[in-house]
């Protein structure tokens, strides 16, 4: 008996082997990891057209700190994602960087349009839209898992390196965007499981017991 139950116990670790501490949602979940990005890929974001290297890097860091954003108010279903905490975390640790990711888009703006007005339009608008873009109901899981993950990253990097973890994780953020589901049994957890429920009609029982050739088999 102690060795079955051991056993069980050990593939349970197996099973959950490599899995993150915060919340896991799946035995095995898909795997969103991906390659740094540079920060003009359209798939990415909002394009942000004649923009220089310091204009691209502020465009990452506000579209991160627009997802992390998201998560703390998506995904506190799990308060074990703890993404609440890091979001908070990262606007304290990282103030100074999302000050300078703001300026220089705010003069992006400006310096892109016709005039100051339409330059804070445009602004807002992009602003609207990164948010908009992280908002998920079919692929929840995986998206408050990975951000879960990479507000981690963020509350670890040194102050002022908040552009890297975008640079590095953007990709997988994204990714994590395209719902999938159960990876280790994919279709042992199938929506085709069902359970048996019996007609309780009483001409579908005789003496105590569900005549299945009378009433056959409800589902």
């Amino acid at each position: 008996m102690k060795m079955r139950i051991m056993a069980s116990v050990m593939l349970a670790a197996g099973l959950f082997a490599g899995s993150p501490a915060s919340a896991q949602f799946f035995m095995k979940s898909y795997d969103f990891r991906g390659t740094p990005v540079t920060g003009l890929e359209p798939e990415l974001g909002m394009p942000l057209p004649g923009a220089t290297p310091a204009e691209i890097r502020a465009g990452l860091v506000w579209n991160l700190r627009a997802a992390l954003n998201v998560a703390a108010l998506q995904c506190d279903f799990s308060p074990m994602l703890q993404t609440v905490d890091h979001y908070n975390a990262l606007l304290k640790d990282h103030s100074a960087e999302l000050k300078a990711a703001f300026d220089t888009l705010n003069a992006y703006f400006i310096r892109t349009a016709k005039t100051k007005a339409a330059g804070l339009t445009a602004f807002d608008r992009f602003g609207t839209r990164t948010y908009s873009a992280f908002a998920t109901v079919q692929a929840q899981f995986g998206f408050c898992q990975t951000a879960s993950k990479i507000g981690t990253e963020v509350i670890f990097a040194p102050r002022g390196q908040m552009g890297d973890v975008a640079v590095n994780y953007m990709r997988e953020m994204r990714n994590s965007l395209v719902p999938y589901g159960e990876q280790q049994f994919p279709r042992a957890f199938s929506s085709r499981t069902y359970l048996f429920i019996p007609d309780f009609q009483p001409s579908c029982w005789r003496k105590g017991k569900y005549n299945v050739s009378y009433c056959g088999k409800k589902k």
